[in-house]
């Protein structure tokens, strides 16, 4: 999933003489948080609500409002806005792009294309809006989490017990994290199982593989049943 299907193409910006004032006013004004930096077509840089109220901190509370105001309006966005921002390519993943923001702590980033212009941008909000999609989670209905060997064929063995029972499946993610060596764990979303044979089918996935958890989002149950291979 790329990043170039995800991130928000209409991106607001502001120049580089451009003042606080006009920057305080565009993200209020839109809701945004952070506001790419242009200097002749080129981002140079980007301002964030965190760069306004770090700016005025310190006078804010001593200053008359009128005299708050004339302050903002003369600090130009050059001596407050970050410099040599942290970009992400339009054909990054999406997961990549999360591993980017976690390390460098921030909430997002402008996008570029591969002359460097800009293309978007990508928040934590898309982000979310990519793992609600990737995981179905919107189609609601029944969530497991098992342990399977790591061997060919382990992830069919119990997706196949659940088209058994008239399951569709939405999603099928895995990973090695937190299994032990030799095992996977495996996590499927599905809708259109007879709920009165839900018994019946958890006990012919044991069979197969260690069940971890059941998500049952229509009727709001949650069972766990641990993590034994």
């Amino acid at each position: 999933m790329l990043v170039k299907d995800w991130m928000s193409r209409n991106v607001i910006t502001i120049d580089i003489n451009d003042n606080m004032q006009e920057a305080t006013k565009r993200m209020k004004q839109h809701d945004i948080g952070m506001l790419p930096v242009m200097k002749r077509g080129k981002i140079v840089g980007i301002v964030t609500d965190r760069d306004l109220k770090r700016a005025s901190a310190s006078d804010a509370t001593t200053l008359e409002v009128h005299e708050l105001l004339y302050l903002i309006s003369r600090i130009k966005l050059a001596d407050i806005m970050t410099k040599d921002p942290i970009l992400v390519p339009f054909d990054h993943t999406v997961e990549e792009t999360a591993e980017i923001l976690l390390k460098h702590r921030i909430s997002g980033a402008p996008v570029v294309d591969h002359d460097g212009n800009l293309a978007g941008a990508i928040t934590k909000g898309d982000i979310f809006r990519c793992l609600i999609s990737l995981t179905g989670v919107g189609h609601r209905g029944i969530q497991f989490g098992f342990q399977v060997e790591d061997t060919p064929g382990s992830i069919k063995t119990v997706a196949d017990i659940i088209r058994k029972y008239g399951g569709r499946m939405v999603s099928i993610l895995t990973s090695y994290e937190r299994a032990p060596k030799g095992y996977r764990q495996v996590f499927i979303r599905m809708y259109g199982v007879d709920r009165s044979r839900l018994a019946e089918l958890k006990e012919e996935l044991r069979q197969k593989a260690a069940l971890l958890y059941m998500v049952d989002h229509r009727e709001n149950i949650r069972e766990i049943y641990g993590e034994s291979a």
